[in-house]
């Protein structure tokens, strides 16, 4: 229990540490939250400028994890994210071999920058990962590192230069939120922070360890039967042939 206690008060420090970096956005960092401890994936989905790739850059210094960024562009390729064999060389022998090298999907927390605007070929090279937390590569299965994390941002489907994630993408994602423009008040505070020269430093408060025990913590939770009779409802009430 004291475990426990010290988690949570470490969570809410976290959640403190973000606020120097990130002004308002409840409701997005208390759904980022939700996602990382429930094992899931979040795609935040608001225009340029709203400080969502910030927003995952300070979590991945408080949580002390390691953090890759991949900006999805129309040109990118498969192999750009999951990495990709290369000969190598053995100085000592001269014999030449296939050597794999990870590619950025190999971190904790991945950023998925405007996710959107790569065709659904690149886009699929996340499912693997996503799903199994592995990669296949010729043949080869590779373990992501534990935990592991992607938070994917996209532009609205209405700007141009922008292609929709298939179904077996979206399905992945745990959370999808949007990320709306701050109040006013918030406004001049970001104004403040961003234009002065006062630097906040953001302090670690939680190790992946401590995270990974958080999640086996909240797959403890029981949960009642008829809670989930309910939830079972409210799901195929939403598919055409139950509706």
């Amino acid at each position: 229990m004291e475990d426990i206690q010290n988690t949570v008060k470490k969570f809410k420090e976290a959640r403190k540490e973000l606020s120097k970096a990130i002004i308002g956005q409840e409701n997005v960092v208390s759904e980022v939250f939700m996602a990382l401890l429930a094992d899931g994936h979040i795609l935040l989905e608001g225009v340029p400028g709203l400080g969502k790739t910030l927003l995952v850059r300070s979590l991945a210094k408080v949580l002390q994890l390691d953090f890759h960024r991949v900006q999805f562009t129309p040109d990118l390729m498969p192999a750009d994210i999951i990495g990709m064999e290369v000969l190598e060389e053995d100085r000592s022998t001269g014999k030449r071999f296939f050597q794999f090298n990870k590619g950025p999907v190999f971190t904790n927390i991945l950023l998925a920058d405007e996710i959107n605007r790569t065709p659904p070929k690149t886009q699929s090279a996340l499912l693997e990962a996503m799903q199994e937390r592995e990669v296949t590569y010729a043949g080869k299965t590779y373990k992501l590192p534990e935990p592991f994390f992607l938070l994917a941002t996209q532009n609205p489907l209405e700007q141009s230069g922008t292609y929709p994630l298939p179904e077996a993408q979206l399905d992945r994602f745990l959370f999808y939120t949007v990320v709306q423009y701050p109040a006013e008040q918030e406004e001049v505070d970001i104004l403040q922070l961003t234009t002065g020269n006062q630097k906040n430093q953001l302090n670690p408060t939680l190790t992946a360890d401590e995270i990974l025990k958080a999640r086996s913590w909240v797959r403890d939770i029981h949960i009642d039967k008829e809670l989930l009779v309910k939830v079972s409802q409210l799901v195929r009430s939403t598919r055409p042939q139950n509706s």
